[in-house]
């Protein structure tokens, strides 16, 4: 039987955690077996954390985890390393924030075994301009430093094959903020076998969005240079 670890990060999600964990959590209960629900909390200053051990109680597949505040890619990397260490078939990726579907998740799920990564393609999106204007800067600057084209290389809803990634996260420096986004890239540069599904992506479903314009050109700004530098490494291997 086939173990999956779905993993989230959470960063002043009070709004939303409950409901979250009241929607995903079932399916980590239906596929069973050593599968778990893990949310790491990156540091919050509300309640999220609290209502996450709250959360636990009555829910043994839920581990709650919570560290330094580092960001949300660093967040996504040390919830991979987290549950590689525990050593499922597969890891799923998607944010704490209710922008995604619970009920999608299933299609990925059924085309597992054929497929290294499974990515949500958000053709239609909910979530606000100046997300969508960070999901295109990201394509530029990825054609900029990898001289290729990679389908919505950031979306937070990936179904992957545990081995497969675990060969891959040493190329991730340690607290990268775009680690997705640089998943997304290994895969295509070393032509793993990947597929893009269309997903639903609904605004953010309580909370603020923490995104901002000041950010948006800090995060261009050091992607080209760190892309270009971890381009060089990928080149080597």
């Amino acid at each position: 039987m086939d173990t999956i670890y779905l993993v989230m990060p959470a960063y002043n999600e009070e709004a939303n955690i409950e409901q979250v964990i009241s929607s995903w959590y079932p399916i980590v209960e239906k596929i069973g077996g050593e599968s778990r629900l893990v949310i790491v909390d990156d540091g919050s200053r509300d309640r999220t954390y609290e209502l996450m051990k709250q959360a636990a109680g009555n829910r043994p597949l839920f581990l709650p985890l919570t560290k330094k505040n580092e960001g949300h890619g660093a967040t996504v990397l040390y919830g991979y390393e987290y549950a590689l260490g525990c050593g499922p078939d597969y890891i799923f990726q998607t944010d704490s924030d209710g922008q995604t579907v619970p009920d999608e998740f299933w299609e990925f799920w059924e085309q597992r075994e054929q497929y290294d990564m499974l990515i949500g393609h958000r053709c239609k999106r909910e979530d606000g301009l100046s997300r969508i204007f960070v999901t295109n800067v990201l394509g530029m600057v990825i054609r900029l430093c990898f001289r290729m084209k990679v389908t919505d290389a950031n979306t937070p809803f990936r179904l992957m094959r545990a081995e497969v990634l675990a060969e891959q996260i040493g190329l991730i420096p340690k607290g990268f903020n775009l680690s997705n986004v640089l998943i997304s890239v290994i895969y295509a540069k070393k032509n793993l076998r990947v597929k893009y599904i269309p997903i639903t992506f609904r605004p953010r479903q309580g909370g603020k969005n923490s995104i901002n314009l000041k950010k948006i050109f800090g995060i261009g700004c050091q992607a080209v240079h760190d892309f270009r530098e971890i381009n060089r490494t990928l080149q080597k291997n």
